[in-house]
């Protein structure tokens, strides 16, 4: 196959050479981008002269044509090609003769290339965005069906205060909000059209590029056309905030591996995402969690590779920057699969509410209520602190827990201590009375869930 560089070079490279300079093996999959751009820029050449309007429809027509060929299985992306603009504008070429070679007028492949990756990229990110919601939704029904389940609540992976497992569970929803918020901004500063950049100078033709920027939904063209081609900030800007979804994904999966052991048996999971053991019969393992968790540093290293792809590169296009595909593509890819598995995982994910509660109890997690009801009755905290310290330490070496020492054995810590104070540490009213902004009390939770409800409506 031709070069479409051909003509003071020869075209002719070793077999080792253009096997390493080619990228069509990964920039295939921007068919779609690549000839819907190709379209539109077609269209601009015939809307401002540069062509002859009916040549544009000739090609526009011959275009549409190839992308229904490809998705339609009829024409098959052939490796031989170097890149996916080349694979595209030969097959043009094939089929309407010179006619296809004027498409490339006032473009070069610097700002094609450009323009192909910020349109899958936007694509792919507004994709990620609806599972985001998914995943918010999910979390939000979960916990609507969980609302009133009480677990220990833990600092240090120790436990500390009682809470709801729906209060727990709400918390990923709030920073896969910020999740969206931050891919959402990414979108705005990527939405700037670098078509009509040409290699690094712009071009002689009269081209519009408001024209080719609002057909292919830009906000605008970029202002400076050795930018246009020569950055990649924009893909380092949606790794990077894959990276942070990532990281909130394995969290969750890291808790949903740890609650499905049998140490500490808070839920079930379904077995359409759990795996056997080959040699040990009665073994669950939380495979898809751990992987989403693994996943994470996966993305974390495309993010990374790009970065120092790109942190010496003098202005404007340097072949180095064809590296920036395959992490990128790699990203969206992981991230989004992710988010597929974890939506689906949580779904069917049953939560094991005794063995939460039975937890709960278990661990004095309501023993600075008991240290409160003691305050609120004058006694200084630190002295609260002190005698309420001292019952755990009477609970742990006689196997009771706080609910279960009897009023006689509190009166000889203090005697201020009455009936009241079983009320005062049960582990729901200990829950109810956080009702600060965001607390864990029923009536916030039931604050949040509507809160991600509303927000979920829409993307």
């Amino acid at each position: 196959m031709e070069k479409i560089w051909q003509g003071h070079l020869s075209g002719k490279i070793s077999k080792a050479a253009e096997s390493f300079n080619a990228s069509i093996s990964f920039d295939k999959k921007m068919y779609k981008e690549d000839i819907e751009g190709s379209m539109v820029h077609a269209e601009m050449l015939g809307h401002t002269g540069i062509i002859e309007e009916e040549k544009a429809e000739r090609i526009i027509s011959a275009l549409s044509s190839i992308l229904s060929d490809i998705e339609e299985g009829k024409l098959e992306i052939t490796d031989e090609a170097e890149d996916i603009h080349s694979f595209v504008e030969s097959v043009l070429t094939e089929r309407i003769g010179d006619d296809g070679k004027m498409l490339h007028t006032a473009r070069s492949r610097n700002d094609q290339v450009a323009l192909d990756t910020k349109l899958y990229t936007r694509k792919k990110l507004e994709s990620i965005l609806s599972h985001i919601n998914g995943l918010m939704k999910t979390i939000a029904e979960k916990a609507k069906e969980y609302e009133d389940a009480i677990m220990p609540g833990y600092t240090h992976l120790q436990r500390a205060q009682p809470i709801l497992f729906s209060h727990h569970l709400l918390s990923y929803a709030f920073m896969l909000e910020r999740d969206k918020g931050r891919i959402k901004d990414a979108i705005k500063r990527l939405n700037q059209c670098p078509l009509g950049s040409a290699a690094l100078a712009g071009t002689t033709f009269p081209i519009d590029r408001t024209f080719t920027s609002e057909k292919l939904g830009f906000t605008e063209p970029n202002r400076n056309s050795i930018d246009g081609v020569s950055d990649r900030d924009y893909a380092l800007e949606a790794m990077s905030d894959l990276s942070i979804l990532a990281m909130h994904l394995s969290r969750l999966s890291e808790e949903i591996v740890l609650w499905s052991s049998w140490e500490y048996k808070f839920i079930r999971l379904s077995d359409n995402y759990t795996t056997g053991s080959s040699i040990m019969p009665q073994k669950r393992n939380p495979d898809i969690a751990e992987l989403i968790r693994g996943k994470t540093g996966r993305v974390y290293g495309d993010m990374m590779s790009l970065f120092v792809t790109m942190k010496g590169l003098p202005l404007a296009y340097d072949k180095d920057m064809q590296e920036d595909k395959e992490p990128l593509f790699d990203s969206l890819d992981t991230v989004e699969a992710s988010l597929v598995v974890a939506t689906e995982m949580i779904k069917e994910m049953t939560v094991l509410k005794n063995n939460m509660m039975k937890a709960a109890e278990e661990g004095f997690i309501n023993a600075t209520d008991l240290a409160d009801y003691l305050t609120k009755k004058g006694v200084p905290f630190r002295e609260s602190y002190r005698i309420s310290g001292e019952i755990v330490s009477y609970c742990e070496e006689n196997g009771l827990v706080l609910s279960k020492v009897p009023l006689e054995k509190y009166k000889e810590y203090s005697p201020l201590f009455e009936e009241d104070l079983y009320t005062a540490i049960d582990l729901m009213v200990c829950v109810n009375k956080r009702v600060s902004f965001g607390g864990t009390a029923k009536e916030n939770v039931e604050e949040q869930i509507k809160y991600i409800e509303s927000i979920t409506k829409e993307n």
